[in-house]
């Protein structure tokens, strides 16, 4: 299907999704959220795809919530539900992100800001621009970290550490936030597009199934008690020994050879 604020291409098993407002810095608009939600969806039921890279236009991952209306939606001291803004138009966009069953790489090529940042945090891996960076930019208009912001640092940084970055909206610059494990890897601008290209291949070759799989029982580790995070394991360890990808690895081992994976 076309769209009007995003880029979907595919190609060799492997999709990419780009914001493309370059202009705003790819400040999700009304528009740009419903189709964003909508690509991640195609992506998703799509057999062909087995990785999905996310990146932005232009030098903006992305700024985060687009704030050209503000004045409309505050005219004469209302009070827009905050909440239910962010129910219909973010939380399907993060959940989609970490409930798909296949691998996801953000490729921040310049600044995450706000919701663009959580959208970033919410990929499966980050790979990074040595000009890009993350911040949190939401207590500078006097409100929390949403879409999913204060769940992901906390799970990756622990409670003070995110704190300090929420509190101060501080822009974490990608050498920082590869050493705090906010991004997987830092590279120079001129190599980030290979870099993430090697990365997608690598994945998109895989065995997607179990890729999907482990995806499911990391998102479930933090939530539950070691003796029920073993038997979830086992369930879904039970589901990947019975994919044809499992039974090409063991074949490819007796046979000495490397495995050739299909995504089933």
């Amino acid at each position: 299907m076309g769209y009007e604020t995003i880029i979907v291409e595919k190609k060799d098993q492997i999709a990419r999704i780009t914001l493309n407002r370059p202009q705003a810095l790819n400040a999700l608009n009304e528009k740009m959220g419903e189709e964003l939600n909508a690509a991640l969806k195609e992506v998703e039921r799509d057999p062909e795809t087995r990785c999905l890279v996310i990146t932005g236009a232009g030098r903006a991952f992305s700024a985060g919530e687009d704030v050209s209306g503000l004045k409309e939606r505050y005219a004469g001291g209302a009070h827009p539900s905050l909440g239910d803004h962010l129910r219909k138009k973010y939380h399907p966009i993060i959940l989609r992100i970490r409930n798909m069953e296949k691998p996801i790489i953000a490729r921040i090529n310049g600044i995450a800001a706000g919701s663009g940042a959580s959208i970033a945090l919410a990929c499966d891996i980050r790979i990074a621009s040595e000009e890009a960076g993350l911040k949190q930019a939401f207590i500078g208009v006097g409100l929390v970290p949403d879409s999913g912001s204060s769940y992901f640092l906390t799970q990756n940084l622990g409670p003070g550490r995110a704190l300090e970055l929420i509190m101060t909206g501080r822009t974490v610059g990608a050498k920082e936030a590869e050493t705090l494990g906010l991004v997987n890897k830092t590279v120079p601008a001129a190599e980030l597009d290979k870099t993430v290209e090697e990365m997608a291949e690598k994945l998109a070759n895989g065995p997607t199934r179990a890729l999907g799989l482990s995806k499911r029982v990391v998102n479930q580790a933090a939530r539950l008690e070691l003796s029920e995070a073993l038997e979830y394991e086992a369930q879904n360890q039970q589901i990947a020994g019975r994919t044809k990808d499992h039974l090409e690895a063991v074949r490819a081992f007796l046979e000495k050879r490397q495995p050739k994976f299909s995504g089933n």
